[in-house]
């Protein structure tokens, strides 16, 4: 019997909550449905938080994503998203090469750590090839290398009532008459402490490019392309998520997206 793969878009169709019924064709297609208190918004919502539920049952918490060879790299990786910072810190980091730039891991920690990007990078490291999917619907193959998020987890002895990770950015994005927004993504721990999550300093075999998040952006290789975040500041250990932004995860989240993007 062929494995069953069951994934996030193929167990909506199966409870008949499938994308036929509503016309998903954008980042802001869908703003009226997905506005606080519309009923469209909380069938999904329901939806999503059930499919998280049922993949954490039936999917090995460390299974990979699929790799690929090096021969399978036939471009560069595609930036998407902001891609050139305006933030103050941001741009003297960037004028010093990130000399001075030094990554804090803080929240529901023991230990708080703060770490510059070439101690980061002399830590053990992992390199994978992997392919980004992007919700818009594109592709890429790209080969990365960086530091197990794991490690700094580990280090900063995380605290038992700790549920979530919080990666705070530099970039901002533009949220219409709320004006310019800064990013930031989460996930849970199980995602945080899978082997390939990483904190990216490198693409193929080069220096992480300023487009696609240098100094630092993580890899969640289970789950879409905006789960990603790039540029990050620090990382926050929380036990909710109801603190930042308006409460559902991500910026992106904040506005529509599901904040368990599996794929």
């Amino acid at each position: 019997m062929k494995s069953f793969a069951l994934n996030r878009r193929r167990f909506l169709t199966s409870v008949g909550i499938a994308a036929s019924t509503v016309p998903f064709a954008g980042c802001d297609a869908l703003d009226g449905f997905l506005s606080g208190g519309s009923p469209v918004r909380d069938v999904l919502a329901t939806a999503n938080s059930l499919t998280y539920r049922v993949q954490r049952m039936l999917i090995d918490a460390d299974k990979l994503a699929p790799e690929f060879s090096s021969s399978e790299i036939r471009q560069g990786q595609r930036p998407n998203g902001s891609t050139d910072p305006n933030d103050e810190a941001y741009l003297a980091h960037r004028t010093d090469n990130f000399a001075s730039y030094r990554l804090q891991v803080q929240g529901l920690v023991e230990k708080p750590l703060s770490y510059s990007l070439a101690e980061l990078q002399n830590m053990p490291s992992r390199t994978q090839i992997t392919r980004h999917d992007c919700v818009e619907g594109w592709s890429c193959i790209a080969k990365w290398s960086g530091l197990q998020l794991s490690q700094l987890l580990d280090e900063a002895k995380v605290k038992p009532e700790a549920r979530f990770v919080v990666f705070h950015c530099f970039d901002s994005m533009n949220a219409g008459l709320a004006g310019n927004v800064g990013y930031y993504e989460s996930i849970d721990l199980v995602d945080a402490r899978h082997p390939q999550t990483i904190l990216a300093y490198g693409c193929n075999d080069q220096p992480l490019q300023i487009a696609n998040g240098a100094p630092l952006r993580v890899r969640i290789e289970r789950q879409l392309g905006y789960k990603m975040a790039k540029y990050i500041r620090s990382i926050e250990l929380v036990s909710t998520l109801s603190p930042f932004g308006k409460g559902k995860g991500g910026f992106w989240e904040d506005y529509g997206y599901d904040w368990y993007g599996g794929i």
